[in-house]
């Protein structure tokens, strides 16, 4: 069956766990969270073993009959992880998967997400999973849909706050619902600080700007952000706004040198034959993260990330008084090309 991303739970809490799942999309907060709460349920239910999965390029894709072949060894439940990125499993993959739906084993769950999905990613391996269990497509959120989404999120947390207060919170986090997650979350613990518990009267626009005034600017860790996105007419907004705030170029360097580094070392190993998510799991990437590093790694290869790791030298010495250039300019010229290709250009000027 095909499900809407909110009717997941209320699914979960009423009936047994179905043998497969597919949850897909490109909104790496709203999968990882769905995701979580069918792993949560199975926990529940005693699916006490969890083997993790990771269906990159070259995957055999034998391990997953291999392990349902296994199953028999042991005495308890399991849940099968397998995370398929792209959301095309191949030909061979779409097989196996088919061949699971078929004859679903006794005792397993198998839970399969893609940080990527459209409606030329289906077929008849994501048909066959609708038959015999669940999948729940999340689409990007409309503009028009964030101030709702919003205000379910602030309820669930006790809060409750005016339309005005809503859409300000909304104007602040841009669309990004990690961002807009974190935000929440904050102004969860800033209210209980202050004495607003779920009983207070709505938290007007007002209030909610004097709750989280030290965090209502653009920060460095959106900036970057929003250059591993490609979005690279917010990145040229950010900066403008932390430059009007006072922020010192210096300051924001070794943030965004810490993420230049860490797309640099993943696109070396990568170029070296390690599959992503291997890469992205040595280097500690969050699960929420990995779909904007991935982006942002297919943008450019190894040997530019390279030259942006030099760029990055440049630019703190020039900030640091030591080197030649505007380093406002010189940051913007990085952080675009970074989002966008074909600016690199800019970069030799």
């Amino acid at each position: 069956m095909e499900l809407k991303p909110d009717r997941l739970e209320r699914q979960l809490a009423g009936e047994p766990l179905r043998p497969v799942y597919l949850i897909a999309g490109s909104e790496p907060l709203l999968v990882q969270e769905l995701a979580d709460a069918v792993r949560a349920r199975a926990r529940e239910e005693g699916y006490g073993e969890r083997e993790i999965l990771d269906a990159e390029g070259g995957f055999d894709w034998n391990r997953l009959g291999q392990g349902m072949a296994s199953l028999s060894l042991f005495a308890s439940r399991r849940l099968f992880d397998l995370r398929l990125p792209s959301g095309k499993p191949g030909k061979d993959g779409s097989e196996a998967l088919r061949e699971y739906c078929d004859a679903p084993p006794p005792d397993t769950v198998l839970l399969v997400t893609c940080q990527d999905w459209s409606k030329a990613h289906a077929g008849k391996w994501s048909e066959a999973i609708a038959r015999v269990g669940h999948f729940v497509p999340v689409w990007p959120l409309k503009t028009h849909e964030l101030g709702d989404w919003l205000q379910r999120r602030l309820r669930s947390r006790g809060l409750l706050v005016t339309p005005d207060a809503v859409q300000r919170l909304a104007d602040r986090v841009e669309g990004n619902l990690l961002a807009a997650a974190q935000e929440v979350d904050k102004l969860a613990l800033l209210a209980t600080g202050s004495g607003r518990g779920p009983s207070a009267r709505a938290m007007d626009a007002d209030t909610l700007e004097r709750l989280v005034a030290d965090s209502s600017r653009f920060d460095v860790f959106k900036l970057a952000d929003a250059a591993l996105a490609g979005d690279a007419a917010r990145v040229v907004r950010m900066l403008a706004a932390l430059r009007a705030e006072g922020e010192q170029v210096a300051g924001l360097m070794p943030m965004i040198a810490r993420e230049v580094l860490l797309c640099a070392g993943l696109a070396r190993d990568i170029a070296g034959g390690m599959p992503a998510a291997a890469a992205m799991r040595a280097a500690r990437v969050w699960d929420s993260k990995q779909a904007a590093y991935r982006r942002a790694l297919d943008r450019h290869p190894a040997e530019r990330w390279e030259r942006f790791v030099a760029e990055c030298g440049r630019i703190d010495r020039s900030a640091k008084g030591r080197g030649q250039g505007d380093p406002w300019l010189l940051l913007e010229r990085l952080l675009v090309a970074i989002a966008e290709p074909r600016a690199r250009r800019l970069l030799a000027s």
